[in-house]
């Protein structure tokens, strides 16, 4: 896997700033992390690439970055069947949408097309502040290699 490359720090920095954040070297290469992958990622994954990267850093620092990074609306988080959280840049509406995770290789990706219903009728006094919908499958490179297989 080739090593990520940074977007645009001054916009990473400039998404930071506005939520009046600490503007930090760790920061700033997992928002870029999350912003260039084309599926979620795991604290593993970030791990991996923040050393291909050659940005040192502790677990507690990534798991309190990628914290403030989903408490912000910079990223969200959606959990796979093993438990782990997943990770992916988003705005402000990022986790109203849903997600299909493949159950042979892990990869979560977004589904940004699909939003749990807004017009849910609940009973009297209930109020939704989160919604999760998760579709279970074989991604294309799982199916392919499945097929080769067989």
């Amino acid at each position: 896997m080739p090593a990520p490359t940074l977007p645009s720090e001054k916009s990473a920095a400039a998404l930071i700033t506005a939520c009046g954040g600490r503007i930090t070297r760790t920061r700033l290469a997992v928002l870029g992390i999350l912003h260039d992958s084309a599926h979620s990622l795991s604290h593993d994954d970030i791990a991996a690439q923040l050393l291909a990267l050659d940005v040192h850093h502790d677990r507690v620092t990534l798991y309190r970055t990628l914290d403030w990074l989903v408490e912000q609306g910079l990223a969200h988080r959606v959990s796979g069947l093993d438990r782990a959280w997943r990770f992916n840049s988003g705005g402000d509406d990022a986790g109203a949408h849903a997600h299909f995770h493949c159950d042979r290789c892990g990869h979560v990706v977004c589904l940004e097309s699909i939003r749990p219903d807004e017009s849910l009728a609940l009973p009297a006094g209930y109020r939704p502040e989160r919604a999760e919908l998760v579709f279970h499958g074989t991604c294309p490179d799982c199916g392919r290699r499945r097929a080769e297989d067989a």
